[in-house]
């Protein structure tokens, strides 16, 4: 009977260490995880949601998107682009806006039209024309003219009080929708 008792209270110990053991080897799987997505998520990628209309047609409200922070790594950012970055006359609020003019642009809009150095530029992502005049703007040296793809509703360069996007302000670009649909954005 002494015997017995001891085998059932041994068998009660080792149910209670497999099941210490089970605990501890999941919660390294997710401790693990977590620092390998905490990784991603600040050095290679970013994830947003599109909370305003300004990038219409292109991208709606409530999109969500992929930004790629390591894009500008070992390239210039390109006219066309679509980048994320941080909102110039705060610093902290995050936008997302298509690049227009580099460095050393002058942009101006006029009779509906956008002009990067006298010329006009060809947007086949834009739907409607300018509704009013802008610039000239001399966009200057590592900084960025951008605007809003629903250039009628886009709080964008033409308003701010910094007008351009400097490159460390600039978080990345974005890559790809992938709610509600999946699409390459760049």
């Amino acid at each position: 009977m002494f015997g017995s008792g001891r085998g059932a209270e041994m068998k009660r110990r080792n149910k209670k260490l497999r099941v210490l053991y089970e605990i501890l080897d999941w919660s390294k799987t997710i401790v693990t995880a977590l620092a390998i997505a905490f990784l991603i998520n600040s050095t290679l990628i970013a994830n947003a949601q599109v909370p305003t209309g300004s990038m219409e047609e292109t991208i709606m409200p409530g999109s969500r998107i992929l930004i790629n922070r390591l894009a500008y790594a070992s390239e210039k950012p390109q006219r066309g682009d679509i980048i994320s970055f941080y909102y110039p006359d705060d610093g902290q609020t995050v936008y997302l806006k298509r690049i227009i003019g580099l460095p050393g642009d002058i942009v101006e809009g006029h009779d509906g039209i956008v002009y990067i150095n006298g010329q006009a530029l060809k947007e086949n992502y834009v739907k409607e024309e300018l509704a009013a005049d802008f610039g000239p703007f001399a966009v200057p040296e590592n900084s960025y003219f951008v605007m809003g793809d629903n250039r009628n509703n886009s709080w964008d360069s033409r308003y701010w009080n910094h007008h351009y996007v400097t490159e460390d302000e600039i978080i990345g670009r974005a890559e790809f929708e992938y709610f509600p649909e999946i699409k390459r954005l760049n």
